[in-house]
């Protein structure tokens, strides 16, 4: 018997391999923590790296997982075999665009290029206005920490408003990011304008 799920959970993440196992280790135990608190994970659908590891995480806890990915990366196989529940776009901005609709939340784990593009145009649309999920940073091992360093520069700047801090929040662990979804509540932010 399936359980009542409570939402969707975005978690934007890594696809690379050769990477620290306990970024992956986080993973994991992220996937299955949002599993026991009954989220449904929605991730880009790929078979390794993070993104593997917390679709397995999630599933070995019985949880549910939605992949999103676009034809050209299953065309190439790299949509994972383990994924009951896929969804393919026709490119990457029908991905971020389904994925942005499906959430209820953002989970941020470490990543490259991409995973910051994704993260970044999330921050965004969310100062914007286009989006009200929260946003949770999960800087594992501290590998946000020049980003944030960087955003706390641009509010000192000028660039942004220091309201716009509240635009995402940071856990140093699983736990903590769960802690943080679970007493989520809607924020209003100044405009930029």
């Amino acid at each position: 018997m399936k359980r009542e799920t409570r939402g969707n959970v975005c978690v934007f993440c890594a696809s690379s391999a050769n990477i620290d196992s306990r970024y992956l280790a986080a993973a994991r135990e992220l996937g299955a923590l949002l599993a026991r608190d009954g989220w449904r994970c929605v991730n880009g659908g790929g078979a390794v790296g993070l993104m593997g590891a917390v679709t397995d995480g999630a599933l070995d806890a019985e949880g549910e997982v939605t992949g999103v990915i676009p034809k050209f990366m299953v065309d190439n196989g790299w949509c994972y075999d383990r994924l009951e529940d896929v969804i393919i776009t026709a490119d990457m901005h029908q991905r971020k665009q389904m994925m942005s609709e499906m959430a209820d939340a953002v989970i941020a784990l470490p990543g490259g290029v991409g995973t910051l593009e994704e993260l970044l145009e999330t921050l965004t649309w969310r100062q914007l206005g286009l989006v009200k999920v929260p946003v949770i940073i999960l800087n594992t091992l501290g590998y946000y920490d020049g980003l944030l360093a960087m955003l706390g520069h641009a509010i000192d700047e000028g660039f942004m408003k220091p309201s716009h801090a509240q635009l995402w929040q940071v856990a140093t662990t699983p736990y903590e990011a769960l802690a943080l979804l679970n007493d989520s509540k809607p924020v209003d932010f100044e405009s930029k304008y």
